[in-house]
């Protein structure tokens, strides 16, 4: 699939008894695993699509109007979805919610936006919407009446109206496996090692706030949990990293040797990964990509315009044509879920 992800078989963190690592069974590895290029392309063509409908929108509303806008590249896209992503840990701080809510809370909003545009669904909405679903995904549950009372100049409606959108945008996969559950596996191998040096906790949180930092990059897209926090503690410690690579992967066995060369690969790119994008970008930058995105923002998600009312209508147009054909379907006295078998048809299956 990718040259970064030969390296997850070398890493695989905890196996099944059959030997098979655990992480290759889960949605994660299916779904949300991509190499770089293919990152790339499908946030290009997410964009393209975007703007070509929304293009069309503004269009529709008033013909010529589209000439005028700017629309946001993919590369500014992302840098939106960063900044309010980098706020869920504050948002977190504020609740006391656990570091769990935290990391889902992220990446269900990094995958959000590999589905859609911000363009038709600000970050901020998301961003809210992403946190209270997290709550409850990993078992944190708050009442939507507190969640908002909390935040400052946030309705109800504002995360709910959007939150079966984003569900659905995940797939509905809910489970997120994240490098700081990986970080402390790793921890606990490091106090069964003989001879290892002397763990200071201090190396710990040092190491768990690279794994902050590398939510805000597209790590855990392309690498496994196992992989992220090794180069974590690689970033802290590297001497207890590699003494945990050895262990796992003794020089002595020349099979073994080919997989810790893919691990030390792989953590040397993730370091790069994680120094160079691991924070939050300028915020002058993000203002002015914000206030083009109030100029390009999809007219069809804007109450009040006339792209939105004809959406609106049009919706109400099928709605309406579904409720017909069902009213009809029950005064004619055939079945709206179809013909019913024929009297018969089960005997027949019977005696076969």
């Amino acid at each position: 699939m990718l040259g970064e992800q030969t390296a997850s078989n070398a890493d695989p963190g905890p196996s099944t008894s059959r030997g098979k690592p655990l992480y290759e069974g889960s949605t994660q590895f299916r779904n949300w695993r991509f190499s770089p290029e293919r990152l790339a392309h499908m946030r290009e063509r997410m964009n393209a699509n975007a703007v070509a409908a929304i293009r069309a929108a503004f269009e529709a509303d008033e013909p010529g109007s589209s000439s005028a806008v700017q629309f946001l590249i993919p590369d500014e896209e992302l840098l939106l979805v960063k900044l309010y992503a980098s706020k869920i840990p504050q948002m977190c701080q504020l609740f006391r919610f656990p570091e769990e809510v935290e990391a889902t809370a992220i990446s269900y909003m990094k995958r959000f936006y590999l589905k859609n545009t911000v363009m038709d669904w600000h970050p901020k909405n998301v961003m809210l919407t992403a946190l209270f679903l997290a709550t409850k995904t990993t078992n944190n549950p708050i009442s939507i009446e507190h969640y908002t009372k909390i935040i400052p100049r946030v309705e109800v409606s504002d995360v709910l109206d959007i939150e079966f959108l984003v569900a659905q945008s995940l797939g509905f996969e809910f489970t997120v496996w994240h490098a700081h559950r990986a970080l402390w596996g790793i921890w606990l191998d490091l106090q069964t090692i003989p001879d290892a040096t002397p763990l200071d906790q201090a190396i710990y949180q040092t190491a768990l706030a690279r794994v902050a930092e590398s939510r805000l990059t597209d790590a855990e897209f392309i690498y496994t949990p196992s992989q992220i926090a090794h180069a974590c503690l690689a970033m802290v410690a590297p001497n207890l990293a590699e003494q945990w690579t050895e262990s796992k992967y003794p020089s002595s066995s020349p099979e073994k040797a080919a997989s810790a060369t893919i691990v030390r690969d792989a953590i040397a790119t993730l370091r790069t990964i994680i120094t160079s994008e691991g924070h939050a970008p300028p915020i002058e930058a993000v203002r002015e990509v914000d206030r083009r995105l109030k100029l390009c923002k999809n007219p069809e998600k804007i109450p009040g315009s006339k792209a939105f009312l004809n959406r609106k209508a049009e919706e109400e147009r099928k709605f309406e044509e579904k409720r017909q054909r069902k009213l009809k379907a029950a005064t004619t006295g055939s079945d709206p879920f179809g013909d019913s078998l024929a009297e018969g048809d089960l005997d027949d299956d019977d005696d076969d």
